[in-house]
């Protein structure tokens, strides 16, 4: 079109500030691409107002306020629509998803993936655990990353693949963003809409660092840890995943996306997830209480979990042991469902984006250390016990600051204008001591 253009062919104006976004196949037809929607959100910045995009991408180029969007079936249209003396191309109306985009935006973003109007798993089929459950929760409530350490059955990734189910819907802002990353990936159905449900992911320990983290030949394309940006990024059985994996992990948890070199240019993608790990306490997995049917050596126990190194461990702010579920001890009741739990989460995150109105930020776990520890530290009769594990050394600066946005949810989560003594405690025994 713009070769076109610059012939003179072209007698309407206006065609430098539309955007052209397809595949042009050797028949003269428009192919769909992926990638329309973070393109046309692109376009939009720089001033574009209008856009032409094949048929099949109508419905999610209609997702862009904004643009104005036409669609067509060939190159012949496109050029008879701008003036060009050719007759238009045939009717694509019987062409399979010609007219996608007539129903776009009715969906409500319901996923493949379960995570779609809301995960159907929910938190009343675990037994016991209560102390894991109410990790989950602050977890969710404040955006925090956990790991789960215990044996096999004790019911750590039930409790992981059930937060997203716990987490309020996206706002606009991070639902455009997961949205474009996964038209990147060619994942999204535009018909159903934005997606609204924060994403779960959970590769295996045996997926590669470009799968977790993004590659590919040419321009790298999103992994695992940008496909769950704004929601949940479990990895079962933690310590076997390769460490160039696990280490890869770290400047996204610190700033929140990464960025891929590749010879065909740098991409960046965000990734701003919650992080959860569950992990076996041993290579066998029976080493606990007493560890008498454990098979492992005290050199193998301590080399296992020794491969959640010390600069990843120090980016997890909630550690727990989960024990095995005693059903002697359970009680009748059955505990509290999803939907109860998700109301408390959504008042204490109701609570933060009050707080944080104005600020580049809005959940407890994102306040920088700067401000956390001049305009939002406790009163220093509140953060005794915080300060002596810190003189201690049995905290660091990072763990201090991890400690402080723990308290604030539990306080938000309770109801209290400002952190407690007893939030701050809770929050210590929630952290545990950082690794030496």
């Amino acid at each position: 079109m713009a070769l076109v253009a610059a012939q003179g062919d072209l007698p309407s104006q206006g065609i430098e500030r539309t955007v052209h976004l397809g595949e042009l196949g050797l028949d003269g037809r428009l192919r769909p691409v992926p990638g329309v929607l973070p393109a046309l959100v692109a376009a939009r910045g720089l001033g574009i107002d209008r856009a032409v995009v094949p048929l099949e991408n109508l419905a999610e180029a209609r997702l862009v306020d904004g643009i104005s969007v036409d669609a067509a079936g060939d190159l012949a249209t496109v050029l008879h629509r701008w003036g060009a003396r050719i007759a238009p191309g045939p009717d694509p109306a019987d062409r399979p998803g010609a007219r996608g985009g007539d129903d776009a935006g009715a969906g409500d973003g319901t996923d493949a993936d379960g995570t779609g109007p809301r995960s159907t798993l929910d938190f009343r089929d675990v037994l016991g655990q209560e102390q894991a459950r109410f990790a989950a929760e602050v977890a969710a409530a404040g955006g925090h990353h956990l790991l789960l350490t215990g044996p096999p059955g004790a019911g750590k990734t039930m409790i992981a693949a059930r937060i997203p189910g716990i987490l309020p819907d996206l706002d606009t802002e991070d639902s455009l963003a997961v949205s474009a990353i996964h038209s990147v990936c060619g994942r999204f159905d535009a018909r159903l809409g934005l997606r609204r449900r924060p994403p779960f992911e959970s590769p295996h320990h045996t997926a590669t660092a470009a799968a977790v983290v993004g590659g590919g030949s040419g321009i790298a394309l999103p992994g695992a840890i940008s496909r769950a940006h704004a929601g949940v990024l479990l990895l079962d059985e933690a310590p076997e995943f390769p460490a160039r994996v696990l280490e890869a992990l770290r400047e996204p948890l610190e700033t929140g996306d990464i960025t891929l070199h590749r010879s065909g240019g740098t991409a960046r993608y965000p990734a701003r997830f919650q992080l959860v790990l569950a992990a076996n306490p041993c290579p066998c997995g029976m080493s606990y209480g007493h560890g008498e049917a454990c098979s492992c050596s005290p050199l193998q126990r301590r080399r296992y979990l020794h491969r959640l190194s010390g600069p990843i461990m120090d980016r997890i702010d909630m550690r727990l042991d989960v024990p095995p579920v005693d059903v002697h001890r359970l009680d009748s009741a059955a505990g509290e469902s999803s939907a109860e739990i998700a109301l408390r989460v959504a008042a204490a995150r109701e609570r933060q984006r009050r707080r944080f109105a104005g600020r580049p930020w809005h959940l407890n776990c994102q306040i920088p250390g700067p401000d956390l520890r001049r305009d939002l530290a406790p009163e220093p009769s509140q953060s005794r016990l915080l300060d002596h594990a810190l003189a201690q050394g049995r905290l660091s600066l990072r763990g201090h600051d991890r400690v402080l946005r723990l308290a604030w949810t539990l306080a938000d989560l309770a109801g209290a204008e400002r952190p407690e003594a007893e939030h701050v405690g809770t929050a210590l025994t929630l952290r545990d001591e950082d690794r030496r």
